[in-house]
């Protein structure tokens, strides 16, 4: 009698699965950097910014030096237009005086001024003729009356009061302009002998535009109209 084995047919063993590489595993494929690599290399936004700052200060510093520069008001001479620490852009490149025009003046225009850059108001220009009349609190320009919406108060007439400042007819000379402070009252300017006219070529620009403080920032009004 003879025996019978069975045989029992194993199971062939299935390969492992291998792990994918990808991030979601931390790995990166063949040939691609890991996002914590990635992160090492300083970033190209850096150096695009770096390169424009540098470029804008460049800029600013050229602009500056050849077409324009900044100055600050001192005092209250032109009040109710300017106010005493507002810091100004002044328009320097190309510029000639005109009537109207608000105009910085050379800080070595007059001695007694305590060595500081003055801001005053463009009245007339070479070969004009300024006439003052106190009791009417009126300026005129080659007889026809300015417009001036701008100055802070009535004249007062120093005439009688202040040695220096009794002309009331001027003839401004050619390449000179006559200036005034908008706050006549407490102002320095060509009404006084000791200032008179300025030569042109003691204008540093004109002043077109308060930086600061924050709340005064914007372009400034010009214009005395006859």
């Amino acid at each position: 009698m003879s025996e019978a084995f069975e045989f029992t047919q194993q199971p062939e063993e299935q390969p492992v699965p291998q792990p994918q590489e990808g991030p979601e595993n931390g790995t990166a494929p063949e040939g691609e950097t890991a996002p914590e690599e990635q992160e090492k290399k300083p970033p190209e936004d850096v150096f695009y910014w770096l390169n424009a700052l540098t470029t804008a200060l460049v800029c600013l510093v050229i602009v500056f030096t050849f077409f324009g520069r900044l100055t600050r008001v001192d005092g209250s001479s032109m009040e109710n237009t300017l106010h005493d620490g507002q810091l100004l852009l002044v328009q320097s490149l190309g510029y000639e005086p005109e009537q109207g025009d608000i105009v910085v003046l050379n800080k070595t225009t007059v001695e007694h001024l305590g060595g500081v850059a003055i801001v005053k108001r463009v009245i007339a220009t070479g070969g004009q003729t300024v006439d003052i009349d106190y009791a009417a609190n009126s300026v005129y320009v080659d007889g026809e009356r300015l417009d001036e919406p701008y100055i802070k108060e009535a004249m007062l007439d120093v005439t009688q009061t202040d040695p220096y400042r009794t002309q009331t007819h001027i003839e401004v000379p050619e390449g000179s302009i006559f200036v005034m402070g908008d706050n006549r009252n407490h102002s320095s300017d060509s009404r006084d002998v000791t200032l008179g006219t300025v030569d042109e070529r003691y204008v540093l620009g004109r002043a077109v535009w308060v930086l600061l403080p924050f709340q005064d920032f914007g372009a400034i009004a010009h214009g005395a109209q006859v």
